[in-house]
């Protein structure tokens, strides 16, 4: 970046003119609105060097013009100095430009300090929805940018497959499935056994109803009601290990698991390992007795263990039932601990789970510090809003998600729509467009949802998602294979390097923004924000299609000046694909 090679010229100025050692100064990107490239905030100087600020950028600017062959000229605006970089600068870092698929990207050191990200982490009762939607892109994102900036990562998941919510789903099974299979039907795993998640629910209803009728209060009711009971007693039997109640889990937990794998691969999503909360919710309590011995928990008068927490602004935690038994806080406590010793090289773990969970993430966070994990120092709770829709918000018990694999489909027929009313896919066979729908559908949904910072809450809307102009997926798309396009046509040799051009300003606009995105990049995997990776796409676009616009490509009769101009575009495009990927996101070469 030009800011760390102006750092040591402008210190060195500074220390000669005035006589001082500045340890840190201020860059930062000329405004629009002003000439210039990169701006020397100058007020922080006057700590240690006494006059005006205007006069002080001043001479700093007439040193650098001297003794910098960097600087081809300044001006200044009161205590702001805005400098011009030479053409030259410009040029030779395009030159030395990696323009490849992998622009931006550092390979990660082999014996380097790996990252656990956990993404997705369904219920086994129902199908994956909008909501996991958000989840599974934003984990897989941050995963390809965490690797791009040098990091080994896991990706990994841990699927809720037991409890009294899958217990549902068998009951509701038993007493109305008539056998029914994946396969008899022709339906997903996950769509059958979440259509008894919901057949479970209106009965249930129907049976309060009944009981309340019949006397009973609504509360007690609810907890009188047969179908209640039948999945608790199940709940009771699949813990005692009962053989036919674990079969009966297995064979609907395996329908899911495959209607599962079907969502995320057309989604396209991936995971290195799976951990199973069937397996892991027994863990944690051998690493809470060995807490209670050393004082880090206490045990209250009715046997349940406990975290005092007060001191640290939070409250008192349980770890242990009275009984005995885990509580959710216990098994992620020994997941944590269990996820190190299966990946030593991990250093650091990335949980992304919804902002409701803020709280359950701080106590974890703080108890695993408490207990002496160094890694617990690097542990990072990818906290995400909710989605919500035009129509309110999604209830999986009535059935009123709205389904992935359905809001999927409904993308791609969208995309189909508007791309049939445009008419630009002549020539096209009919397979080809039904893939190009596919791209640019997906391409629209993920773009709409990642552009958002995690933190916010986003209103999703389909239609609004997909438009070939704008902060959308389509509109980077088909810059992209515009650029596809030119590269098509340009039938000549246009390797050599760019050397003795003036460049045109919105060329220079396009070498900064190319020359910004490594740091970029390093940026977004600090902050686990894929938004700060998508928005630069979208200006890097936008600053792409207004060079298009105004300064011939191909048309323009001075060969050297052709030539650079295919060259910036071809690294343009590489740095849409490079950047896209990182979302997910697939760029297709004809639109």
């Amino acid at each position: 970046m030009i800011h760390s090679i102006l750092d040591p010229i402008v210190k060195k100025g500074l220390k000669s003119i005035y006589d001082v050692e500045i340890e840190t100064l201020e860059f930062q990107e000329t405004r629009k609105d002003f000439e210039g490239d990169v701006t020397l905030v100058v007020f922080p100087l006057l700590r240690q060097i006494k006059g005006n600020p205007a006069m002080i950028a001043e001479t700093i600017g007439n040193y650098l013009l001297e003794t910098s062959e960097l600087v081809s000229g300044f001006n200044v605006i009161k205590g702001f100095l805005n400098l011009v970089i030479t053409d030259e600068y410009y040029l030779n870092y395009f030159n030395a430009l990696e323009k490849n698929e992998n622009f931006g990207r550092i390979e990660p050191a082999p014996d380097g300090d790996a990252i656990m990200v956990e993404y997705s982490s369904p219920n086994t009762n129902k199908p994956l929805h909008l909501g996991h939607i958000r989840n599974n892109l934003l984990g897989y994102s941050v995963s390809e940018i965490l690797a791009a900036s040098g990091k080994k990562v896991y990706k990994t998941q841990i699927i809720n497959d037991r409890g009294i919510h899958i217990c549902k789903s068998m009951v509701a099974w038993q007493h109305f499935g008539n056998g029914e299979t994946p396969e008899s039907t022709g339906l997903k795993g996950d769509k059958l056994v979440g259509n008894y998640y919901v057949r479970y629910d209106q009965e249930f209803k129907n049976q309060v109803k009944t009981l309340i009728q019949e006397g009973l209060d609504p509360e007690e009711a609810a907890k009188q009601a047969p179908i209640l009971l039948e999945a608790q007693e199940m709940l009771r039997k699949w813990e005692s290990g009962d053989p036919e109640t674990v079969a009966l889990w297995k064979m609907m937990n395996h329908w899911v698991y495959e209607g599962f794998d079907e969502t995320y691969e057309a989604l396209g999503v991936d995971f290195d390992t799976k951990y199973y909360e069937s397996d892991t919710y027994l863990l944690g309590k051998e690493f809470v007795a060995d807490g209670l011995e050393k004082g880090i928990f206490y045990r209250k008068e009715d046997g349940s263990v406990w975290i005092d927490l007060t001191e640290e602004g939070l409250d008192e935690k349980i770890v242990l039932r009275a009984d005995g038994t885990a509580v959710y806080m216990t098994q992620d406590i020994g997941t944590a601990i269990q996820r190190i010793a299966d990946f030593p090289d991990i250093n650091g773990l990335v949980y992304t789970v919804g902002n409701e969970q803020d709280y359950h993430f701080k106590v974890l966070f703080l108890i695993l510090k408490k207990m002496g994990f160094e890694w617990a120092q690097n542990l990072h709770h990818l906290s995400y809003g909710m989605v919500d829709l035009p129509e309110g918000k999604m209830k999986s018990r009535e059935g009123t998600v709205v389904d992935a694999d359905d809001l999927m489909t409904e993308m791609t027929n969208t995309a189909r729509d508007i791309s049939r009313e445009l008419g630009k896919l002549d020539g096209y066979s009919e397979v080809e467009k039904e893939e190009l729908y596919r791209i640019i559908g997906l391409g629209a949904l993920k773009y709409y949802i990642l552009k958002v910072d995690p933190k916010k809450r986003i209103l999703f809307d389909p239609k609004e998602s997909i438009d070939f102009n704008g902060n959308t997926g389509p509109f980077i798309q088909y810059t992209y294979a515009r650029i596809q396009s030119i590269l098509r046509k340009a039938d000549f040799d246009y390797s050599a390097p760019a050397e003795n051009l003036s460049l045109d300003p919105k060329e220079k606009d396009l070498i900064k923004l190319l020359e910004g995105f490594p740091t970029l990049l390093q940026t977004a995997a600090k902050s686990l924000s894929p938004a700060l990776i998508a928005n630069y796409t979208y200006d890097l676009v936008k600053a792409y299609n207004s060079f298009y616009q105004t300064v011939p490509i191909l048309g323009v009769t001075n060969d050297l000046e052709k030539r650079f101009r295919v060259q910036l575009s071809e690294a343009i495009g590489f740095a849409i694909q490079s950047a896209c990927s990182l979302l997910g996101i697939e760029v297709p070469s004809r639109m």
